[in-house]
C-alpha cells in the first residue's frame, strides 16, 4: 500500500528496468551479478502504509514530531556490481561524520561523495545540507556492520543518538543513506512489557527461537498467539507460495513476467510507474515485494501464482486461523474496499458470507486505479486486512528458512536480507537478519529473524493495532525498533549469552 512517510520523493528510476532483456536475464542467473533493489529506511523500513502520500523511497529532512529527534533518510535503488568493490563504505561514513560538523557542504564536494540520484532525492545540495544541519555533529559510538559497500553504526550527536545505514555503489559513491533516531534496548522482559503496552491499545509480541526441527518456542510473549492486522507482512506468505512454486518446478526464479496494467496497485513501491509490458524476472518481483514492499510486485505475484496457491501457503506455514485471510486479497482490492464509497462498499463486502466474497472480487478489480486513494484514519483494521499472530509469523519464517535451504532456493533469503529494517543489531553477534514489516493507519508491525554467530535462529515479532485512531509512527518508530531489538537480545540473556 502507499507510504505514510511525509516529505516523499521518488526521482530514482529502477536502473535495471531500462536495460535490455538479455542483460537482465544474464544478470539474474547469478546472485553476484543480479540487480538488487536496496532501500535504506528511517523508521521501520518499507512498511505497508495506507495514506494519501506517495512512497518515501527517497526523502530528506522529513518532518518529525516534537518527541522525535531530527532525521535524515535518503535511498535509491542501486545495482550490485559484478565484483565486490574495494572498501568504500567506511571511508564514506568517515566523510559523513566530518561533514556533519561543517555544513553547508559545497555542491562540488557533495558530487564527489553522493550519487546524482541520491543527491536529487535529498532535494539537491540545499535539501541535503538542511537535513545534515538538523542532525548535528555526529560521532561514531559503535560500528555494527562493516562490509566493503555497506556499514551500519550507532552515532551520537547533540540532538540525540542515531542509527546510520550507509551503502556505496560500484564507483564508491554513497547510493543509500539512512539516519534514524536510535533508542536503547530494554534490559529486562518487564521493561519491554511496560514500554510495549504504552504504544497502542492492542499489542501482540513474542520473542521466539526456531529449533533444529523447525519448531517455534516462545521465550517471552504478550498475546503471542493473538492475531493482529499485518499490513505488508502478508507478503511473507506470497514469498512462501512463490518458493513452493519454484521448488515444485511450476516456476523458475529467472522466468519473465510482464507488468499488466490491470494488476498495478498504489504505492508503496515503484513498479506501478513502469509501462505495461515491461518484463522482470520472478526473482526481481520478489526482491521488490520484500525489500521496498512494492505493492504492484506483490499483486503481480498473487495473480501469477493464483489466489489459491497463496491461500494454501497459509495452511502450509501453519497459520492458526487461516479463514480470516480467505479470500486472500490483493493490495489493489484492499485499496478499493477502503477508498471507494467507504464504508458502504466495505460493509457490503463484509456482509457477504465468506464463501461468496471471492465472487465479489472481480468487480473490485475492474475499478480504475485512478479512483483509488489512501486514507489517514483507521478503517476496519480488525475486519478488512491480512491477519496473523507473532507465533504464526515465527512459523512462516521457519517455513521460509526450510525453503531457502533447498538447492536453488537461495533467492528467498536474498530477498529477505536486502533490507534489515533498521533494527540496529551488532552483526558480529547476529550476522544475518531477515525483515518484513507492515503498516496502515492504526496498524504497525515489525517482524525479524536473526541468526546468531553460533547458528541459533531467533524471531522477534511486534504488532500494534489502534482501531480508534491512527498511530503516530514518526513518534514511536524508534521505540518500536528498540523493543524488537530487545526481544532478540534478551533471548541471548535468558540463554546465558550476551545481548
Amino acid at each position: 500500500m502507499s507510504s505514510n512517510r511525509p516529505g516523499h520523493a521518488n526521482p530514482a528510476h529502477p536502473r535495471h528496468l531500462a536495460r535490455s532483456r538479455r542483460d537482465r536475464t544474464r544478470r539474474n542467473r547469478t546472485r553476484r551479478n543480479r540487480t538488487r533493489v536496496i532501500t535504506l529506511v528511517l523508521s521501520a523500513a518499507p512498511l505497508l502504509c495506507v495514506t494519501p502520500a506517495a512512497p518515501a523511497l527517497a526523502t530528506a529532512g522529513r518532518p518529525t514530531s516534537p518527541a522525535s529527534p531530527p532525521a535524515l533518510t535518503l535511498a535509491s535503488p542501486v545495482a550490485t556490481p559484478a565484483a565486490a568493490p574495494a572498501t568504500t563504505a567506511l571511508p564514506q561514513l568517515d566523510w559523513l561524520i566530518g561533514a556533519s560538523a561543517r555544513p553547508p557542504i559545497s555542491t562540488a564536494e557533495l558530487d564527489q561523495h553522493l550519487t546524482p540520484q541520491l543527491l536529487a532525492a535529498a532535494g539537491g545540495p540545499a535539501g541535503f545540507n538542511q537535513a545534515l544541519e538538523s542532525v548535528g555533529k555526529l560521532s561514531v559510538q559503535q560500528l555494527l556492520l562493516n562490509q566493503p559497500a555497506h556499514v551500519e553504526a550507532i552515532n551520537g550527536s547533540p540532538n540525540g543518538v542515531f542509527f546510520a545505514d550507509l551503502r556505496t555503489d560500484a564507483s564508491g559513491l554513497i547510493s543509500g543513506l539512512g539516519l534514524a533516531p536510535y533508542m536503547a534496548s530494554p534490559q529486562t522482559w518487564q521493561q519491554l512489557d511496560t514500554r510495549l503496552r504504552a504504544l497502542a491499545p492492542e499489542v501482540s509480541f513474542a520473542a521466539m527461537t526456531i529449533g533444529p526441527g523447525g519448531g517455534c518456542h516462545v521465550v517471552h510473549g504478550i498475546n503471542a498467539g493473538t492475531a493482529r492486522p499485518l499490513g505488508s507482512a502478508f507478503k511473507l506468505y506470497v514469498l512462501g507460495a512463490l518458493g513452493q512454486a519454484v521448488a515444485s518446478h511450476h516456476a523458475s526464479w529467472d522466468e519473465q513476467l510482464a507488468i499488466h496494467q490491470q494488476w498495478k496497485s498504489l504505492p508503496s513501491g515503484v513498479l506501478q510507474n513502469e509501462p505495461p509490458g515491461t518484463e522482470l524476472t520472478l526473482r526481481q518481483y520478489a526482491d521488490y515485494m520484500i525489500s521496498i514492499s512494492d505493492n504492484t510486485a506483490a499483486d503481480h505475484l498473487i495473480h501469477f501464482l493464483g489466489r489459491g496457491a497463496v491461500q494454501a501457503q497459509l495452511f502450509r506455514f501453519g497459520v492458526q486461523d487461516p479463514r480470516r485471510d480467505i479470500p486472500f486479497l490483493t493490495t489493489r482490492e484492499l485499496f478499493a474496499l477502503k477508498s471507494v464509497r467507504y464504508p458502504a462498499l466495505a460493509g457490503s463486502y463484509l456482509a457477504l458470507p465468506p464463501r461468496l466474497r471471492a465472487a465479489a472480487l472481480p468487480r473490485l478489480d475492474r475499478i480504475p486505479l485512478s479512483q483509488l486513494h489512501g486514507w489517514t484514519q483507521p478503517e476496519l483494521i480488525n475486519q478488512l486486512e491480512w491477519f496473523a499472530s507473532p507465533t504464526d509469523i515465527c512459523r512462516a519464517y521457519a517455513g521460509l528458512w526450510r525453503e531457502n535451504a533447498q538447492p536453488g532456493m537461495g533467492a528467498i533469503g536474498d530477498a529477505l536480507a536486502i533490507n534489515d529494517g533498521g533494527i540496529g543489531l551488532d552483526r558480529t553477534t547476529y550476522p544475518l537478519v531477515w525483515f518484513k514489516g507492515g503498516s496502515e493507519p492504526g496498524v504497525l508491525t515489525v517482524n525479524y529473524l536473526a541468526r546468531t554467530s553460533t547458528g541459533q535462529l531467533l524471531v522477534s515479532s511486534l504488532m500494534l493495532a489502534s482501531p480508534g485512531s491512527a498511530l503516530d509512527q514518526a513518534a514511536i518508530i524508534g521505540e518500536v525498533l528498540a523493543l524488537a531489538r530487545g526481544g532478540i537480545q534478551l533471548i541471548g540473556v535468558d540463554h546465558g549469552g550476551r545481548p
